[in-house]
């Protein structure tokens, strides 16, 4: 069968790559299109359209993507119209994807199954967005919160755990690190307004990490050519050396004894893979004002939120500073005990390690289901 996923960032790529994955498993002859970019050309994708530079921080960056985002929502929902393929999903994206799902269902008349996976609002409670999600879409959420509050306004939902859950295997716990060494990891984010905030604030924290542990090893994750470049330019300016840039996350934290992270998937990642961390998130001055009349939650990183309790420090904003970040990492480096000893209930919290398959074989019953 045929099936179209739609993504508009690289966590959302990497989901819909794996689910792809593991819906080839139940339907070999799969066929898969969609929009995303090298992840899903590297796992067999015919790419639709490539979302590199889609994704932006706040209200303000998007605006200037508006007009090409409608254009491209436009397209892309024409041409499923017309290919009708058995099965859409929706990959988060919201911003995108919602606006994909309604112009489908009520202006095209749109019939056959769209499927959302990580329905928008997760941690808002918002009752007309879940309303909306639930009449255009088959709702399919990672997180049993969001199930609950669905099931509590009698909306349908599925709920199989996160689709992240099985694929990472977490090491076994570390000791501490020598005090004056160790390793840790820097992921400042793939966005262009993460990477302008966050590499330097690492950067500076590097720089005084290694006052107090001259031995310190470090490694940046990069996301893509773009953000490589910039981390090397960081570098150079810094006259920090030894320091290596590696491609992805799981590369960056190899053996890592800790990790600085952007807020986002990547800090569940890294959680799951045994590896303390210390969280991080800066945005323009301009948008803080609108990010906190739009979320006014206690936490904003994923096993936080899981939790509903603070395993992972977060620095955000004004105490995103390179003393502060250089501080909460000392600390966590001296103690990494303190988050190793959780990673068993946020896999817990997060559902059974079949999540992914379930997900699969429900999407093939999906696409069963609309093919006949």
């Amino acid at each position: 069968m045929r099936y179209f996923l739609s993504t508009g960032e690289p966590s959302g790529e990497l989901n819909a790559v794996l689910l792809a994955q593991a819906i080839s498993r139940y339907d070999p002859q799969a066929r898969f299109e969609g929009i995303g970019a090298q992840g899903m050309r590297d796992a067999g994708f015919t790419l639709w359209r490539d979302h590199s530079g889609w994704a932006s921080m706040g209200p303000l960056a998007a605006i200037p993507r508006i007009p090409g985002l409608y254009a491209a929502m436009w397209q892309t929902a024409l041409h499923i119209s017309k290919t009708k393929p058995d099965l859409v999903v929706l990959v988060d994206f919201g911003a995108f994807n919602v606006r994909l799902a309604k112009t489908l269902r009520t202006q095209l008349r749109y019939q056959p199954p769209i499927m959302d996976l990580f329905p928008p609002a997760t941690w808002l409670d918002n009752e007309k967005i879940a309303r909306l999600m639930s009449s255009w879409t088959v709702p399919v959420t990672a997180f049993e919160r969001q199930y609950r509050f669905y099931k509590q306004h009698k909306l349908p939902i599925m709920f199989f755990g996160h689709p992240l859950a099985s694929r990472y295997v977490t090491r076994a716990p570390r000791p501490a690190p020598p005090a004056d060494g160790g390793t840790i990891a820097l992921l400042p984010g793939s966005r262009g307004g993460e990477l302008k905030y966050h590499v330097p604030a690492l950067v500076g924290a590097l720089e005084r990490l290694r006052e107090r542990r001259p031995h310190l090893h470090a490694v940046f994750g990069a996301a893509n050519d773009a953000s490589e470049r910039r981390i090397a330019r960081a570098l150079r300016a810094a006259k920090l050396e030894n320091v290596r840039i590696v491609r992805g996350v799981a590369a960056a934290v190899a053996d890592a004894d800790a990790a600085f992270v952007a807020s986002g998937t990547a800090v569940l990642e890294v959680t799951l893979l045994g590896v303390p961390a210390v969280a991080l998130y800066i945005i323009a001055p301009v948008l803080v004002k609108h990010a906190r009349n739009v979320y006014s939650g206690k936490y904003i990183t994923l096993p936080n939120l899981v939790l509903d309790r603070e395993l992972i420090p977060e620095l955000l904003q004004d105490d995103a500073t390179p003393e502060r970040l250089a501080e909460t990492m000392e600390a966590v480096l001296r103690h990494p005990e303190t988050q190793t000893q959780a990673v068993a209930e946020v896999r817990e919290r997060l559902g059974p390690s079949s999540a992914l398959e379930d997900c699969a074989k429900f999407a093939v019953a999906l696409a069963t289901a609309g093919a006949t």
